[in-house]
């Protein structure tokens, strides 16, 4: 997300910070240079040129050239005005009307569909009752798509079966959205979220069919759904969605796959409308509320501790983690244990995603260039699941005709499952090790311990020296990537 931006940002701040005076020359260089990365990521040039100036204008006071600490103070500059440029804070969805109206408007392939259903699962999860509306009713299976969506958030859908039209008869969207406002207050739904039709381009009966859903349920939010690798097109699709709906809101979809961030640091300041959500995956999950504070931070380098504690608190059972930091005390964590925290840890998202939230490691080359395979973890779970639960609460049983038998159960070699064992009773003897466990009891170590753990430092310190390119084991995962 925004790596070549990111990139090019931080190196210009890193020549800075190792500074101790700075000049005004020096501030000039580096505002070319930053000039230049928000162009090359796409930034829409009359948002550069605003932006540049309100950073000189800050940055070439005695507020940074009388600094002690000069670079330092230019970096809470930069992070600032990226917060404001973004809109300075989180944009909350609007609520109390009875019952609550999102209209969803995008072009074709935006993602619109997939995002109302995301929406959903958000709202469902913060305690609110939504209902789904199938009003596109234009594109082939698009209803079905939305059905099958939320068949698996298990969130009702309204469609246009409800008000009466027979399968593949062709329907006018209109009703359809307003049959749904009494249908949901008779069902107890608190939010009415629409998932309208799109075009491939915005043309007058897109607009017309949009604005006549607009004018008859008159929907409490008009979120429009773009797509942010598009950069300018989709500062520009915006500008016309927002000249006919008054739109109150925007999601960015795919900002996961977005290396420049054009659209991200461009759209709110062209059309004055809040980014709401953005969609950072292709899970359902997958949609967060957006954060400009966080999001320029990430930007930086800063890393966003309090999404990944965010992420954490949602998809963690506390108990659960409780129970296996007692029996890794204990020395009785296990390979059940061990599934258990694997599946929890990847519903928080892809690892590299997890990593770059981490302060100082999306800077890091090791981070950067870390091509982590998640088909690795899913044979990793496959291997467990192969196993019976008297090995997996006793791995030391698995002999040779058992590591057979599970390799060929989860479509793995005998070597996989080798690897995945010794990687496992490593790691609990680096716990044993560290917590003091086993049969000298919590705090103590033999004098015969205390030299396998620094042999073990020693050994381990010397193999990534000589690799250079080693990444440390992830706690809890027996396992290095």
């Amino acid at each position: 997300m925004f790596s070549a931006l990111s990139d090019r940002l931080q190196g210009v701040l890193r020549r800075l910070r190792g500074r101790g005076r700075l000049t005004e020359a020096d501030v000039n260089q580096a505002l070319r240079e930053v000039r230049l990365a928000l162009l090359e990521a796409d930034v829409n040039f009359r948002v550069v040129k605003d932006f540049i100036e309100r950073l000189r204008e800050r940055a070439v006071g005695e507020e940074v050239l009388g600094s002690l600490t000069p670079g330092q103070q230019v970096i809470k500059i930069v992070h600032d005005e990226l917060t404001e440029l973004m809109g300075g804070g989180q944009a909350k969805l609007a609520s109390g009307g009875s019952p609550t109206v999102i209209m969803l408007a995008g072009l074709q392939g935006s993602g619109k569909t997939t995002s109302a259903a995301k929406l959903a699962l958000h709202l469902q999860r913060e305690g609110r009752r939504p209902l789904l509306v199938a009003a596109d009713t234009r594109r082939p299976a698009a209803v079905d798509q939305l059905q099958q969506l939320g068949a698996r958030i298990q969130v009702p859908v309204f469609t246009p079966m409800d008000t009466g039209a027979a399968p593949g008869e062709p329907v006018d969207p209109i009703p359809v959205a307003t049959a749904a406002i009494p249908h949901a207050v008779k069902a107890g739904r608190d939010t009415v979220i629409i998932d309208t039709a799109g075009r491939l381009h915005v043309d007058d009966q897109l607009m017309a069919e949009l604005q006549g859903i607009f004018q008859q349920v008159k929907p409490h939010e008009v979120l429009l759904v773009i797509d942010a690798m598009t950069g300018q097109e989709a500062v520009a699709v915006a500008e016309s969605f927002h000249g006919a709906l008054q739109l109150t809101g925007l999601i960015l979809t795919k900002l996961d796959g977005d290396t420049r961030g054009g659209a991200a640091l461009s759209v709110r300041a062209v059309t004055g409308c809040p980014i709401k959500f953005v969609g950072t995956g292709e899970k359902m999950e997958a949609l967060e509320p957006f954060h400009p504070e966080r999001m320029a931070s990430r930007i930086l380098g800063m890393g966003d501790v309090l999404t990944l504690v965010e992420r954490a608190q949602r998809e963690v059972d506390a108990q659960e983690a409780q129970r296996i930091a007692q029996r890794l005390q204990d020395d009785k964590y296990d390979l059940e244990d061990f599934l258990g925290q694997l599946q929890q840890m990847r519903k928080m998202g892809p690892m590299d995603q997890i990593l770059s939230l981490l302060p100082g490691m999306g800077p890091m080359k090791q981070v950067r260039d870390l091509q982590i395979d998640e088909s690795q973890l899913t044979r990793v779970e496959a291997i467990i699941q192969s196993m019976t639960p008297e090995e997996r609460r006793n791995p030391s049983i698995i002999n040779s005709s058992r590591r057979k038998r599970i390799a060929r159960g989860s479509g793995t070699t005998v070597q996989d499952v080798n690897r995945l064992l010794k990687q496992f009773n490593e790691t609990k003897q680096l716990v044993r090790q560290l917590t003091g466990g086993g049969a000298g009891g919590p705090g103590r170590k033999s004098a015969k311990e205390g030299k396998r753990a620094k042999g073990a430092k020693g050994s381990k310190k010397a193999k990534g020296a000589k690799g250079g390119k080693s990444f440390p084991r992830l706690p809890g995962l027996p396992f290095k990537f």
